[in-house]
């Protein structure tokens, strides 16, 4: 049987047979539906509808059980639609996992679903209308910010980060990132769309419709236009409060001290299929030390235009991505190759290279080495944050999914203090989604440097989403990001997330940019996600506080409202 038919016959339970399917199909076609609002899509005016639905059926439900199956389903077809390209990896190694193609989307998608679920039910406790709706918003956000903790974490397709539309309109909507996170911007989204879809929503057919087929007890509230009206008008004052918020900061925050390297992205463009099989790791390396030298040519002439008398000097740093060839202990175990590549390099002051190492203990890990120009290893960087069922295996699971059991974790953030290179804040893959863990919050580095590889997802909307996550850390922590991906797409931004250059998917080059200054530490750099934990906690408290009583008047049971 599968998942979506276990839950379908759980809830059978719990309402009548002829309602489930309808119940199920709604909710499960909602939450999908909600996914496209995430990248690369952007269409955020669908959350109006989906998360309007959603209050709808919320405030109308008198049981909490029902309320977290609804909850439930929602999440379940909201997760299992927005990870759909986690099906790309197991794809690769089908003929070793065939057997496991339906289980990342859909077991992830499982998972996650009581993060949704739980707010759901708890929002009951609190009457209907705007506070238990206001208390849903608070209690999405703060589960959401909890799926820090599931294994080793796994915080992808925040709804905040639907707000990253590319272009000027994106830059303008996610400046109050630097102050309230990304947490903050889903707190603020999915307030706005339960409060105006569910109050626009309920005196229509639609919403009659689904309440009919969910059974749920539909009663449109006798004062719902003057109610209607507040909540356009300050549902748009608060739009219009938050782009001059924005406005504001990008016309007024400018970087300070000393600017960033010249940094080259060096994307090889190698198949997954390619790596693992190693078909042909000589080609692959000497892919990628002719890119690197081609990279450095073109930074000399750059830094020769930008270096004139009385500016800062500016050195030159090449990327190679996440595991970027198969050479796996090549660099950790071979100085004759590290100075191969700083050969190729000659003119580079530093590079920053992905690969994996093998510990002291005899454990594998997924690392970035920092090479001197004469090919000494400066630094070592090991990953944090293992991608759950790809790199890290919970002990759990009884069959062997992850090789050996998976890699061993680093420590977390840490910033490098490379010769003549200003200080970086290495980052490897998916530690960039994660807010407010990005940066060691002791030693502020001066840029960003990530390395990826991101063709296991294919060209799916799951490096779209990665790529909105740095552009995101980017606003938060005020600092610019050079990122290095295998198969793209390759990228560097500015502090304030504008897109300085980028390198598309499916590629093969190298991507110069002069990366500018930091900027200057934002509220959200410093206090972390305290600041939508607060947002959240003020806005259940809100929620909370009882209502002064009306004046007793006789109200006939047809007026009974939903919505006050």
């Amino acid at each position: 049987m599968s998942t979506p038919m276990r839950l379908t016959t759980a809830f059978a339970r719990l309402c009548p047979k002829r309602e489930t399917l309808r119940f199920a199909g709604i909710l499960l076609g909602l939450g999908g539906l909600s996914t496209l609002a995430l990248p690369p899509v952007h269409c955020l005016p669908v959350l109006l509808l989906t998360f309007g639905a959603l209050g709808l059926i919320l405030n109308a439900t008198q049981s909490w059980k029902r309320a977290a199956w609804a909850g439930a389903l929602f999440g379940f077809g909201f997760y299992a639609a927005g990870l759909y390209w986690l099906v790309y990896a197991v794809l690769i190694r089908a003929d070793e996992f065939w057997w496991f193609v339906p289980f990342p989307s859909l077991g992830c998608a499982l998972i996650l679903a009581p993060t949704v679920a739980a707010p759901a039910a708890l929002c009951g406790l609190l009457p209907a209308g705007i506070r238990r709706l206001s208390a849903f918003a608070a209690l999405w956000t703060l589960f959401d910010m909890g799926r820090t903790f599931i294994f080793s974490g796994f915080t992808w397709n925040a709804l905040g980060s639907s707000l990253a539309v590319p272009g000027p309109v994106g830059s303008l909507l996610i400046q109050p990132a630097a102050w309230i996170g990304e947490d903050g911007l889903t707190l603020a989204l999915v307030l706005l769309a339960s409060l105006c879809g569910a109050i626009w929503l309920e005196p229509t057919v639609l919403a009659r419709w689904i309440c009919l087929q969910t059974g749920a007890n539909h009663t449109p509230a006798p004062s719902l236009p003057d109610l209607r009206k507040r909540v356009f008008v300050c549902s748009v004052s608060g739009v219009l409060l938050w782009c001059v918020a924005g406005n504001v900061r990008l016309s007024s925050t400018h970087p300070t001290g000393e600017p960033g390297p010249i940094a080259i992205m060096v994307q090889g463009n190698v198949s997954e299929t390619e790596k693992i099989g190693r078909q042909s790791p000589r080609d692959i390396f000497m892919r990628y030390l002719r890119l690197t030298a081609e990279g450095v040519h073109h930074a000399q002439a750059l830094q020769a235009s930008l270096n004139k008398p009385g500016e800062h000097f500016r050195p030159i740093v090449f990327l190679w991505p996440e595991t970027a060839f198969p050479g796996y202990d090549l660099l950790q175990d071979s100085p004759h190759a590290r100075q191969i590549i700083m050969q190729w390099a000659t003119g580079a002051d530093a590079g920053i290279i992905g690969a994996l190492r093998m510990d002291d203990s005899g454990h594998y890990r997924n690392s970035v080495i920092a090479l001197a120009p004469d090919g000494a290893m400066e630094a070592v960087y090991d990953k944090a944050r293992l991608v759950p069922f790809g790199e890290y295996q919970p002990p759990f699971i009884p069959l062997q999914i992850v090789p050996q059991g998976g890699m061993a974790a680093g420590p977390g953030p840490q910033t490098w203090h490379l010769a003549d290179i200003p200080a970086v804040g290495p980052l490897i893959c998916y530690e960039v989604i994660f807010s407010g863990d990005v940066v060691n919050s002791h030693d502020r580095p001066r840029w960003l440097a990530n390395v990826t590889n991101d063709a296991w997802f294919g060209n799916s909307a799951g490096p779209r989403q990665h790529l909105s996550s740095v552009r995101l850390r980017a606003v938060e922590e005020g600092l610019p990001v050079a990122r290095a991906a295998n198969t793209g797409i390759s990228v560097a931004y500015d502090g304030l997330g504008h897109m300085i250059d980028h390198l598309g998917w499916d590629k093969t080059g190298v991507l110069v940019t002069a990366l500018p200054a930091s900027l200057p530490p934002t509220l959200f750099g410093r206090f972390g996600q305290s600041i939508p934990l607060a947002l959240c906690g003020l806005l259940l408290l809100l929620a909370g506080v009882p209502r002064r009583p009306a004046t007793r008047q006789s109200v006939a049971p047809s007026q009974k409202t939903t919505m006050h």
